[in-house]
């Protein structure tokens, strides 16, 4: 019993110790910089008492340069699991104060093994980066650390979702693990992420530059588009990733939670019957229409900062999840671009890998022109969105409120492209284009040979309207399944997505397609 109680002991005080991690100096430098410690941010993720640490003891194999004398707790980064929630999760946790956190081969090892796990199990992933980089005392033991993990979150892409919150420096080969998953969640002022930092920059180019203009939380929020949540510190990060958990199953055979919001399905909207403006070139807040259909007003929205004349976002209606995308008339008056493109189609394909139904709402004057959305590749790019609307085989839903010209009109999850069932407005315009561009074409000679040409393009503009700046030519045809009243959109598309949720749709067996990337 004495030998069973000594051993018990030496144990509890072996993890005492690791517990310590880098040590008082170390942790207080940490909390300096507003960073909680890689512990604190699994206390907080997991619900209280549930996380369970694996791979306590591993420790580094490395004998170079002095590296045999050095102690590195848990090898600079804390895993296991636990529930999020009462629904399990997997999950690491960078330690900056242990030498660090620096990623060598056994640190790499740690994470490999509860993302297998993840894997395994079927559970979401998620990963808190907070790392000097590779520990360049390992050599290619460290870089091959990487690319095991790049391995990883290709395999686990599409089957379980992988979430990664950046709330320290990421540079170099790191940040390609967290741009490789599903979402990324940065910190203002403390999470960084760039392949080469200021100081190179400066020494190759001459360019000036700091930290957070070149890869802070904002600048990959607005500018690149790497990250879609930008948060104001850990905690409020990690609540964010809770409340995205939510929103989505555990794994791709799996359907999203369903919730019971307290939000009658039949109720209506008056406001929505005076939403659209009597004047079709003034603008509109699309986020209203949206907060009014959706289950109490609650919409959780990635990528505000980046391409905002779209938007996407995670709502439930009548308690199910649902992904919607949405032109935004109040920037670039909904044009379609470059950005906006990509963004859609990201979102497209992660609401498809994990059963989560789409929602689009339409108003969309067309794509953007200019050369330099031309040079840029918008052919290219928006052939994307064409490309996963297409591929989608969750429930589709359509909703077009207002303009739906052109070719993007088809890009907006036309029944061309696999909708289910479509509706629109009566404010609604779905034609080639707008009908003053449309009767200059038409009607050229008419108008420059009348003896009143402004006359003579006002009548004429007026007749191309009431043939088609409207929804019913496209109803006659069945491309639009119902012409609604606005203020009864939400009971409207709640019994499409109850009728539509056991959609079952087989296509052609393939290995893959050759998305236009």
């Amino acid at each position: 019993m004495g030998i069973v109680t000594d051993k018990i002991k030496d144990l509890k005080e072996r993890e005492n110790k690791i517990r310590q991690m880098g040590g008082e100096k170390a942790i207080a430098s940490q909390k300096e910089k507003g960073k909680l410690t890689a512990r604190e941010r699994l206390k907080i993720l997991f619900d209280r008492g549930t996380f369970r640490e694996i791979d306590m003891f591993v420790t580094h194999r490395c004998e170079n340069f002095g590296m045999e004398n050095v102690d590195i707790p848990s090898d600079g980064v804390v895993t296991g699991h636990g529930m999020v929630e009462g629904r399990p999760v997997f999950a690491f946790a960078q330690d900056f104060t242990a030498r660090a956190g620096s990623l060598g081969e056994m640190h790499a090892k740690k994470i490999c093994k509860v993302m297998d796990l993840a894997l395994k199990a079927g559970v979401p992933f998620v990963g808190m980066n907070d790392s000097g980089g590779a520990r360049i005392q390992e050599g290619v033991d460290a870089l091959s650390g990487y690319g095991e993990i790049f391995f990883r979150n290709s395999s686990c892409s599409g089957v379980i979702p992988q979430i990664s919150a950046i709330m320290g420096p990421t540079a170099g080969g790191a940040v390609y693990s967290p741009a490789m998953t599903d979402w990324v969640f940065m910190v203002k002022n403390s999470g960084y992420m760039f392949i080469t930092g200021p100081d190179v920059i400066k020494a190759v180019t001459g360019e000036e530059i700091t930290f957070e203009d070149l890869g802070g939380a904002m600048a990959h929020n607005e500018k690149s588009g790497v990250a879609q949540f930008a948060c104001e510190n850990d905690e409020d990060a990690i609540n964010q990733i809770k409340k995205l958990l939510s929103y989505i199953p555990s794994n791709n055979m799996e359907d999203p939670p369903i919730v019971n919001t307290g939000d009658s399905p039949g109720r209506t909207e008056k406001s929505l019957d005076s939403v659209i403006p009597d004047n079709p070139s003034q603008s509109y807040d699309m986020k209203d229409v949206i907060h009014s259909i959706v289950d109490n007003g609650d919409f959780f929205e990635p990528y505000q900062f980046y391409a905002k004349n779209i938007i996407t976002g995670f709502a439930r209606m009548n308690g199910r999840s649902i992904g919607i995308i949405a032109n935004q008339p109040n920037v670039l008056a909904g044009c379609l671009d470059i950005d906006a493109s990509d963004k859609a189609t990201r979102f497209i394909r992660f609401c498809d890998a994990f059963n989560i139904p789409i929602l689009t709402i339409a108003d969309v004057p067309g794509y953007l022109p200019g050369s330099q959305q031309e040079w840029g590749g918008i052919i290219r790019h928006g052939a994307k969105l064409l490309w996963c609307y297409s591929e989608a085989t969750v429930p589709k839903l359509l909703l077009v409120t207002r303009k739906d010209y052109g070719g993007a009109y088809i890009a907006m999850s036309s029944k061309h492209l696999g909708a289910d069932m479509a509706f629109a407005w009566p404010t609604a315009e779905i034609a080639v284009m707008g009908a003053e561009g449309a009767s200059n074409i038409i009607f050229r000679k008419e108008i420059n040979g009348s003896e009143d040409p402004a006359g003579k393009r006002v009548e004429k503009i007026k007749e191309y309207e009431d043939l088609f700046s409207n929804p019913y030519r496209a109803a006659n045809r069945g491309y639009i399944d119902a012409v609604i009243v606005p203020s009864e959109t939400r009971p409207r598309l709640i019994a499409a997505l109850e009728v539509m949720c056991s959609k079952r749709e087989l296509r052609p067996s393939k290995k893959h397609g050759n998305i236009p990337v």
